[in-house]
């Protein structure tokens, strides 16, 4: 699905293939996004970031199981994300919507075809505890799923540290509402004076149901109530997932699994809305491909990886739909 778009990441104006061609703009359904559970976000930061110093994670892959170490390195400032494949001679695939190569069941980047898949965990946890550039170099073709969550990367984010640079923080901050849809899948975002989100899903399981949540998108919070939401799948899809060449290294150990009336996991949920929350943690992700902090409110009602990265590219398509600025906390 070809598609063209403006990106602007630091003082760099891309040319950025990739939008989805069939968008149908629709209001929201009235009521549908009304009064879920709200937490507050923090303030801006001044100056842009990186981390204090190095640190790593081994594990395997979800989709390809292929045992995998990351290891991520400060950088300095008007970097963004890049991911180094020190198995290719050190090749370089920027996380930014010119890349996105795939979006079914994770967002996978690619460059001269150079894959690096299921990136969005970790650039949620980067971009939730606030750090706007970063290397991750990665050894293989796919980053570590550890345990489904954000959560072991914000914990390794906080012991590293963040730091301050002598750079400017750049905010990319919605000037309209903008709106994408397939189907019943619906999202938007519209002017806001800090990153908010507010997330509708909708499954038919008995631990699921309808389920909303609203929060502002902040360090303190993101760690807390974001973070150790883990991924979830319906145990009577994984074989045909795994015959697709997806979900092969999922495991109880990395994934709720979701029989037809519970689960199979022996531990207890993390939060009575974990899979709302998980759904806000790829979206952070998926949002971390802009380059820099959003300033705007989006929702997204029954949303998908798709949806998030076709959300952002039509934002970003549209000149007067958008500006980048300087912020003070």
């Amino acid at each position: 699905m070809a598609r063209r778009l403006l990106f602007l990441t630091g003082s760099a104006l891309l040319v950025v293939a990739s939008v989805a061609s069939s968008i149908k703009p629709r209001p929201l359904p009235p009521g549908e996004l009304v009064h879920p559970p709200v937490s507050k976000g923090i303030t801006r930061l001044s100056k842009q970031t990186t981390i204090s110093a190095d640190f790593g994670a081994s594990g395997k892959g979800l989709h390809y199981n292929s045992p995998v170490t990351v290891k991520v390195k400060p950088a300095p400032a008007y970097t963004g994300y890049v991911f180094r494949r020190v198995d290719l001679n050190d090749f370089e695939v920027p996380a930014s919507p010119e890349h996105v190569a795939h979006v079914s069941y994770a967002t996978t980047l690619m460059k001269s075809g150079v894959m690096i898949a299921t990136v969005e965990h970790l650039l949620s946890a980067l971009m939730g505890c606030g750090v706007d550039n970063a290397i991750i170099e990665i050894d293989s073709v796919e980053a570590p799923i550890l345990d489904g969550s954000s959560g072991p990367w914000a914990e390794l984010i906080e012991r590293a540290g963040v730091v301050e640079l002598q750079a400017p923080r750049a905010y990319l901050r919605a000037l309209k509402r903008v709106e994408v849809s397939e189907k019943n899948r619906v999202m938007s975002i519209e002017p806001a004076d800090e990153f908010r989100v507010t997330c509708l899903i909708d499954f038919d399981h008995p631990m699921i149901g309808e389920q909303r949540r609203e929060i502002g998108i902040g360090r303190r919070n993101y760690s807390k109530e974001i973070a150790p939401a883990r991924t979830f799948g319906f145990v009577e899809e994984i074989e045909a997932l795994r015959q697709s060449g997806l979900a092969r290294g999922g495991s109880l150990e990395n994934a709720i699994a979701l029989t037809r009336d519970g689960m199979l996991n022996p531990e207890p949920l993390r939060f009575e809305d974990e899979f709302v929350r998980h759904k806000i943690l790829d979206i952070i992700g998926d949002l971390a491909l802009a380059g820099m902090p959003v300033l705007g409110h989006v929702r997204a009602l029954r949303s998908g990886h798709g949806l998030h990265t076709m959300l952002l590219s039509t934002l970003l398509r549209d000149r007067d739909a958008w500006e980048v600025t300087n912020g003070k906390y």
